[in-house]
């Protein structure tokens, strides 16, 4: 199976993938590698390691919602995604890595809105394309619906990723119940109530 995203939905692949699996990709040629990490989290070695690079960083905590002692994704969070997408989008040589702490959340979310940014009304597609290549992701719904909005697609993203979320809880039910544990019981509780 490939971890990349190589469709007509953007111009240049993306590959996503969590800090364990960084050192696998120093050989691999991105120039645009993605780093999202929570605020206090060290700056990954493994980089000093690529060759050369354009890096973007930013960093924000995995929550879904604001709450006290965490750094929420905010507008100007995504407003810099869809800045990156809108400078790369004429780079067919570009080749970009988008990494988190486990690649299932903040980096994926980030991959959706890279492919929804100009290409409306193909946001099934969007999330096949995700499962095809992260069949165990999770992506951040604070960004989506922020990014929902700032596209906007009029609820359509979050449409989709919903059905997303019901089909790999349906498929993995161990990762549903391990992203219950860690933070997400609310929107496995949603899931629950919607059958």
């Amino acid at each position: 199976m490939s971890s990349t995203i190589e469709t007509p939905l953007l111009p240049y692949p993306i590959t996503i993938c969590g800090l364990a699996e960084l050192c696998g990709h120093a050989e691999a040629g991105f120039t645009h590698p993605v780093s999202i990490l929570d605020p206090v989290w060290p700056d990954p070695a493994e980089f000093a390691a690529w060759q050369a690079h354009r890096r973007v960083l930013w960093r924000f905590d995995d929550v879904v919602e604001r709450a006290n002692g965490y750094q929420a994704p905010v507008r100007s969070d995504v407003q810099a995604i869809l800045a990156l997408g809108a400078e790369l989008r004429t780079e067919a040589t570009a080749r970009m890595l988008i990494h988190c702490h486990a690649g299932v959340s903040r980096s994926t979310a980030t991959a959706v809105i890279l492919m929804a940014q100009h290409n409306p009304g193909r946001e099934a597609e969007i999330f096949a394309e995700l499962r095809r290549i992260r069949p165990r992701s999770w992506p951040n719904g604070l960004m989506l619906r922020l990014a929902d909005d700032m596209l906007r697609r009029n609820g359509a993203l979050l449409v989709e990723l919903f059905r997303h979320q019901q089909r790999i809880a349906d498929a993995y039910p161990e990762f549903a119940e391990l992203l219950s544990r860690f933070g997400r019981a609310h929107e496995i509780a949603a899931l629950n109530r919607a059958r």
